[in-house]
């Protein structure tokens, strides 16, 4: 059987389990207020967190944790968003929302520029075009320029554009790309770090420079700091660093581990969506799963069926999960680390 045909049996008999799901609990036909309570229930308990920490009633440790789980819950609500299932209808809630899940997401890109990284990210997806994948990481092989990468799209961005660039370039002049569509993939790619992104990387930097130094001046009786009025600046945001940044940190970290190694890169035929991911749910990934809602058990089928909550995919994933092992996709491939995300094997 050719992938277009297994793709379709597998988009099929996933679509009719998630009908069967749907006709057994009705309430899972009203997508925009299921996806609205979600966002709110996850923005207050957010919110409660933070400023049980700020009355020192949560210890430091817990926030963070906490707030990353929720937030790893906002990127799905985000993702969904990407894909119009909410307020599809009703523009004003609909960008409410996705306004809601940036702030509070600030180290991820815009997410009305995403949107367009997405959808060439869906038809294109593994191919060295693929700038979303691409841009976290994917395709480069394990060291500690890929960790540090992995946490940080800014940092990712700088040491990795030359490449994805270069091989947008070798694209167009394989005929695999068109000029315009390039150029429109890089001028959104470069847009989308701004203004915010790079804001709050730039806080975090300083955050992390002004503990590194504290520690040096303990470790070895140093009188080392950063100018007062940066101190300052950073001491007046104490707050939104430790209630947003820090598990943001924690949780793109997670979200970027899983999703760079289940997707695969630079040598997926066009358009086979069997190629293009695998299902990641290797015990040792738990405790990154539970920063990024358990992508790795789901995002597969996402790939099949586009049109579809994050949620729903949750509650129906066992039986997607098996229509998915039937028809050939690989469930924890753990030689993609070696092979640098490639699906066949990789020399380079």
């Amino acid at each position: 059987m050719k992938y277009q045909e297994k793709s379709r049996e597998i988009r099929k008999e996933i679509n009719q389990s998630y009908q069967q799901l749907k006709e057994q609990y009705p309430l899972l036909k009203n997508q925009d207020f299921i996806g609205f309570s979600i966002f709110l229930v996850s923005v207050i308990i957010i919110i409660a967190t933070s400023v049980g920490w700020y009355k020192a009633i949560v210890p430091t440790w817990l926030m963070i944790i906490v707030n990353a789980f929720f937030m790893g819950i906002l990127h799905e609500i985000e993702h969904d968003l990407i894909h119009w299932l909410y307020f599809k209808k009703k523009k004003t809630m609909h960008h409410f929302m996705l306004f809601g899940v940036w702030i509070l997401r600030p180290l991820t890109i815009n997410p009305w520029i995403r949107r367009k990284l997405h959808y060439h990210h869906h038809k294109f997806s593994g191919t060295l075009h693929d700038v979303e994948e691409g841009g976290v990481a994917n395709g480069e092989k394990w060291s500690i320029k890929r960790l540090l990468m992995t946490a940080d799209v800014v940092l990712g961005g700088m040491l990795r554009i030359q490449r994805l660039f270069s091989d947008m370039d070798g694209e167009v002049k394989n005929g695999n790309l068109k000029k315009e569509t390039s150029t429109e993939l890089k001028r959104f790619a470069l847009l989308s770090l701004l203004p915010l992104t790079i804001l709050a990387h730039v806080i975090l930097y300083l955050f992390f420079a002004d503990q590194l130094l504290k520690w040096l001046n303990i470790q070895f009786m140093t009188d080392l700091s950063l100018p007062s009025y940066i101190e300052n600046i950073v001491k007046s945001l104490h707050v939104v660093i430790y209630t947003i940044l820090l598990p943001n940190l924690l949780r793109q970290f997670c979200l970027h581990f899983i999703t760079s190694n289940m997707h695969y890169f630079g040598d997926v035929e066009e358009g086979n969506v069997i190629e293009q991911t695998q299902v990641l749910n290797v015990w040792w990934t738990f405790p990154m799963q539970l920063f990024c809602f358990f992508f790795g058990w789901t995002h597969s089928i996402h790939h099949f069926v586009v049109n579809e909550t994050f949620y729903v995919r949750h509650i129906g994933r066992k039986q997607a999960l098996e229509v998915l092992r039937k028809y050939g996709v690989r469930f924890n491939d753990l030689g993609t680390f070696k092979r640098a995300n490639r699906f066949r094997e990789y020399s380079k």
